[in-house]
């Protein structure tokens, strides 16, 4: 059952006049939020010059209200330095306070030194977020949560699992087993399988795959710690870039019996040949939400679920100064 929230528009500009905008990676899902709040999208214009460069002004007041930008930082890095330059120019423009909202946080996977003479990536980002002068990161499904601790500011790591959950609730689950794609994604797939018991008050098995990966976007083989036979197993992960982890996965539980394979996904990055490979695979659905802008035309077996709602709900939290946590249970 889905939970029903309302927005009191009229207290929240009360508190704190605010004010959403969306960068060129945030317009569709900026207005679904837009939407739940019941206030128009800001206006904000980009120029683009020959060479690449481009400039940011926004073509309205903010001054002394609580800016939202709406942006995820997907590489390449022309919508990171999109970002900056928003926060550089709302904060050059006397906004009270601003707050990014990167439904999809790039560079998220160099989140450590796993090797000598390599970068820290996540890290780096979060220092040129915070130096461009942003107050506050609102963002879902770190790819790993000690990011949150790269940032001196707030961060509002939200879930997607409520969301994804709520698309399957309705199944008939009895005959459907969970699967991490990896190892390090047991926790994720962990805390879905908990939401899912939340909602249906039922005990979900759960199985771990382990791959080897000869290098970046590659994977080598798959290996599965657990029994599928005779289960539909729904596979559950926060990334699908080139979609061969999934693919592989659900090929090799397909050949260990399972009657299909699903998978659920928090953002839908599918580039390169990931659409080609999906339709291809044995794959029978792949579900992910609206974190990146994604026409679900170009790949018949994908189903999108927004998470404009959770956002939506913290940014009322934030502006009437109440617990976010709250509506952020994993």
């Amino acid at each position: 059952m889905e939970n029903v929230f309302y927005f009191n528009k009229t207290m929240i500009e009360e508190v704190t006049p605010f004010k959403i905008f969306a960068g060129t990676q945030g317009e569709g899902i900026a207005q679904r939020i837009c939407d739940y709040l019941g206030c128009s999208l800001g206006k904000v214009k980009i120029d683009r010059f020959s060479d690449g460069e481009f400039a940011v002004s926004y073509e309205e007041s903010v001054r002394g209200k609580t800016v939202y930008l709406v942006q995820s930082t997907r590489p390449s890095s022309d919508n990171l330095m999109e970002l900056l330059l928003m926060i550089d120019a709302a904060k050059r423009a006397s906004a009270y306070k601003v707050i990014a909202i990167i439904p999809y946080f790039g560079w998220a996977r160099q989140d450590r030194k796993d090797k000598p003479r390599v970068s820290v990536g996540a890290k780096l980002v979060a220092n040129i977020i915070q130096k461009a002068g942003a107050d506050r990161i609102i963002t879902v499904d770190l790819h790993a949560e000690q990011i949150e601790a790269f940032f001196d500011i707030p961060v509002d790591n939200l879930y997607a699992s409520n969301q994804l959950a709520n698309y399957i609730v309705d199944y008939d689950l009895d005959n459907y087993i969970f699967a991490s794609p990896d190892v390090g994604g047991s926790k994720r797939a962990s805390a879905f399988v908990k939401k899912i018991h939340q909602l249906t008050h039922k005990d979900m098995p759960m199985v771990i795959c382990y791959k080897s990966r000869p290098k970046y976007n590659q994977v080598g083989e798959i290996n599965i710690l657990g029994d599928v036979k005779g289960k539909n197993v729904i596979i559950v992960d926060d990334i699908a870039d080139t979609a061969g982890t999934l693919c592989l996965a659900a090929q090799t539980m397909m050949k260990q019996g399972a009657l299909s394979v699903m998978a659920m996904v928090t953002h839908g990055i599918m580039s390169g040949p990931a659409c080609e490979r999906i339709e291809a695979s044995e794959l029978t659905k792949l579900v992910f939400t609206d974190t990146v802008p994604f026409d679900a035309s170009r790949c018949s077996k994908v189903h999108i679920v927004s998470v404009a709602e959770i956002i939506a709900q913290t940014i009322s939290a934030i502006q009437e100064h109440r617990s976010v946590s709250e509506l952020n249970i994993h």
